[in-house]
């Protein structure tokens, strides 16, 4: 399977292992850089990149961070502990340079080396690119819950996928989002250790059979298969100041053979590689579009060799450290499946158990059901995955085998629990029936896992209400909730040093690490004194956040007017439609004489919408000719500019949460299942405007009501308004939405592209408008004058922005972790073995 053999089954002389620490002060880290700038990458004094002094620094600090790495496992294999794997599809780490450094306890020493080396910091950090391994939330969350992770010293490993290319680089062009493939990979990546001794083998396609063993029992097995090598690549996820160092194990996909020598010397070359260029697409890119048959099987792939891998990893190090009994595999083991992606673990762990290491059903699915644990993610039933089932047979024949054994043992259940309810039967069962069956992905996860939880109170209680109501009722002892949570090292110490000297000065440094200690701020927003040096903070940040969108957008925002701002994913249900239609009501009430709108704005969005989601491609170019039309007109660019920022991501967000003052929030009630951008720009003293929806519930209760600017229906309110829904008839009593529409409707924003906005138009419109734009209009409108006229009561608002601050500990992804551990993972603490004793 490997050439290489794995040293850690030897047994090593352990002098040879044993060094002395690496020197963590300005003249060792000069000494380091000097070393790979020199030697490694042979440069010298006349090289003007930026790259190389980054990768140098990169690797100097690497070489710290293994130190610890090690130390880190060998602590983890002498206690014998009990171990927790979160597999996801994404991990949206951002840049690594800048969180190393925080968490090393190194980047005073590190800008002293460098300037004394005649090198600017600053301009070394923007030669990293982010890490293309996600695209919004969802990979976000997992990189921060790593953080946690490793800063609680829990012993927690993450699985992801090695993705070549990141989902893609949005450039705007004409007001249209225009996707350039984002080979975030392209100069290698210094923070990662190829391990290739740990390559594991991935079936695919092929056929089962039924077979004898040895004692003569009856067995199936997976023959005839395409295989695929998974190589992993591990990632150093270090703690804060804690020595732990835990590990991020991404898969890259790779061909069991180069090519096919036959079909070369016959003279086919291309035939030759297309083994190797089929294998390699599994990994090749982030989110392939599913919306033709090849998307759908490249993205089943890319499911089952993550959890395949990585399923195949951790039994390899389970045989390692205690053999092939596997009677106390559940006792020190738990697999965390964020989101649905990863579902099909449930199915392969048991076709690992049996097919593999020969264990009856019964055992391996009492160890199945006992390690497994489901996170879900949305609200809505399209997004919870479903693959056909002839996809299954053809791909994965024997893993759809073990689905549908599964399904027959459980449909007996709810059988003997609900006798004769051939309904419910069928709502519950994994595979829905149809011209074209269909496997129910989140409903695999929910019968194999002993634990299902939401990801913010209001969503938990509407999936228990609505989405997995009949599960709730079978099993709810397996419902729970986590609301999630943000790292405040990234978010707040990292993103804002201002702010977070200030805190240092203030309460003192615990809070880095415990963030309820922000509540001691409360008391500060009563100090004028105090208020003034936050002021200058947050006026000196978004000074840096109008400098990037000048230079990004080519707008200028002066630092004097609000700064409202709505990033995130692009999409319906988020409603920047809403937004960019209070950004229409407000130039037209500045064109009509208007003075009274309160404040002056610069109203900033951003995000990428996928590629084949026509009606949010619609939404960022609705926005853009409407700053268009703003930003040219004089008389209105005086109290109002609109800028649409390109390729959101996580190096911008670190910008933007310190330098808002609005943050937009706004989804549909009932809709978003928490959201973890609020959480960082309250984190940073940013005010919110948002509906009832997600985890806007829990910061409103927190921060109290008059902090937060609340507007909209309720998620209640939502539902009953469906069905008797009249858009029109609103439209027609509210002058300022009819005025909105009037402008939309005669093509004033684009009066030369006739009729390009009629969908949105039409949608608005639709008495099915799901998301209810135009019923939530007014209040939003309202609100949105509240704010403005608050804005202009400077004492007031930075009062808010303080206490916002104040109140936002709860939502460290620190207390998420904990409570995760708590009562799902229920893991010791482990501290790194000390130094040279590896």
């Amino acid at each position: 399977m490997s050439p290489f053999k794995d040293l850690s089954e030897s047994s090593p002389n352990a002098s040879l292992f044993t060094l002395a620490p690496l020197p963590m002060d300005a003249d060792g880290i000069a000494q380091g850089f000097q070393h790979y700038y020199a030697h490694t990458f042979g440069r010298d004094r006349d090289c003007r990149s930026s790259y190389y002094p980054y990768k140098a620094l990169a690797i100097t600090l690497r070489d710290r961070l293994m130190e610890r790495w090690k130390r880190t496992r060998h602590a983890h294999d002498q206690a014998n502990c009990r171990r927790t794997y979160y597999l996801s599809l994404e991990f949206l780490m951002g840049r690594s340079l800048s969180n190393a450094l925080l968490n090393l306890d190194l980047t005073d020493a590190t800008r002293q080396s460098l300037y004394q080396m005649g090198l600017l910091y600053e301009e070394i950090e923007q030669a990293e690119m982010d890490a293309g391994l996600g695209n919004g939330g969802l990979g976000r969350l997992a990189a921060c819950f790593l953080d946690s992770c490793a800063t609680l010293q829990l012993p927690v490993k993450g699985y992801g996928l090695r993705y070549e290319y990141g989902m893609f680089r949005q450039l705007i062009e004409d007001g249209r989002q225009v996707e350039e493939p984002d080979h975030w990979m392209r100069d290698g990546n210094p923070w990662e250790l190829e391990r290739p001794e740990y390559t594991q083998r991935i079936p695919f396609f092929g056929r089962t059979e039924e077979y004898k063993d040895h004692n003569g029992r009856s067995c199936r097995r997976w023959v005839d298969t395409h295989d695929v090598l998974a190589v992993p690549y591990d990632i150093p996820i270090p703690g804060y100041r804690n020595d732990t160092i835990n590990t991020l194990r991404l898969w890259s996909a790779a061909a069991t053979d180069e090519f096919d020598l036959g079909e070369f010397n016959a003279g086919s070359y291309p035939e030759s590689v297309a083994a190797k260029n089929d294998a390699e697409h599994i990994t090749m890119v982030l989110y392939p579009n599913d919306a033709n048959e090849c998307g759908k099987e490249l993205r089943l792939r890319q499911q089952f060799f993550l959890a395949s891998a990585s399923i195949k990893d951790v039994i390899r190090e389970w045989v390692r450290l205690q053999g092939r009994d596997f009677s106390t595999f559940a006792d020190k083991n738990c697999f965390q499946l964020n989101d649905t992606h990863p579902a099909v673990s449930v199915a392969e762990l048991m076709r690992q158990l049996m097919d593999d290491h020969g264990l009856e059903w019964e055992a391996a699915w009492e160890i199945t059901s006992r390690t497994m644990a489901y996170t879900n993610h949305t609200l809505l039933p399209e997004a919870l995955e479903r693959w056909p089932v002839r996809l299954f047979q053809q791909l994965l024949p024997r893993i759809l085998e073990i689905i549908y054994e599964i399904n027959a043992r459980f449909l007996s259940l709810v059988a003997a629990r609900w006798p004769g309810d051939i309904d419910r039967q069928r709502r519950l069962s994994l595979i829905e029936e149809g011209d074209d069956p269909q496997v129910r992905m989140a409903f695999l996860a929910i019968v194999g896992s002993f634990s299902v939880n939401g990801v913010a109170a209001l969503h938990s209680d509407l999936l228990k209400k609505g989405l997995f109501r009949d599960w709730y009722e079978l099993w709810p002892e397996k419902f729970n909730n986590k609301t999630n949570g943000v790292t405040p090292r990234r978010w707040l110490a990292m993103c804002n040093e201002p702010l977070r000297d200030l805190l240092d000065e203030t309460i003192g440094t615990g809070w880095v690490c415990d963030l309820s200690q922000l509540s001691r701020l409360a008391p500060h927003a009563d100090d004028a004194a105090f208020r003034a040096r936050w002021d200058d903070i947050k006026q000196a940040n978004k000074a840096r956040l109008s400098r990037l969108v000048a230079s990004t957008c080519g707008i200028e925002f002066p630092p004097e007017f609000m700064f409202d701002v709505q990033v995130k994913r692009i999409h319906e249900y988020k409603r920047q439609l809403l937004n960019i239609l209070h950004v229409i009501h407000l130039y037209n009430r500045i064109k009509h004489g208007d003075g009274d709108l309160g404040a002056p704005r610069c109203v900033l969005i951003g995000g990428k919408a996928a590629p084949g989601y026509e009606m949010a491609k619609l939404i960022i170019k609705l926005i853009n000719n409407v700053a268009k039309v703003v930003n040219a007109d004089r008389s209105v660019s005086e109290r109002l500019r609109v800028a649409f920022i390109p390729d959101y991501r996580v190096s911008v967000m670190e910008i933007l949460a310190p330098g808002t003052d609005l943050s937009e929030q706004i989804s549909t009630a009932g809709k978003e299942a928490s959201g973890t951008g609020n959480m960082k720009f309250m984190m940073n003293g940013a005010v919110t405007i948002g509906t009832l929806d997600g985890a806007n519930i829990e910061i409103r209760e927190r921060v109290g009501e008059d902090n937060f600017f609340l507007f909209g229906l309720t998620a209640e309110e939502v539902e009953r308004t469906r069905g008797n829904y009249d858009p029109n008839g609103i439209i027609a009593h509210e002058p300022a939405l009819q005025e909105v529409m009037g402008l939309l409707e005669s093509g004033h924003f684009n009066q030369f592209e006739k009729g390009i906005f009629d969908p949105i138009i039409n949608g608005i419109r639709s008495p099915h408008d799901p998301w209810l734009t135009a019923a939530d209009f007014d209040s939003y409108r309202r609100t949105q004058l509240l704010a403005a006229e608050t804005y202009k009561d400077r004492e007031r608002w930075l009062r808010m922005s303080i206490l916002n601050t104040a109140h936002s500990g709860f939502f460290s992804s620190d207390r998420t972790i904990a409570e995760y551990n708590r009562d799902i993972w229920k893991l010791d603490t482990v501290e790194p073995s000390p130094f040279g004793s590896w």
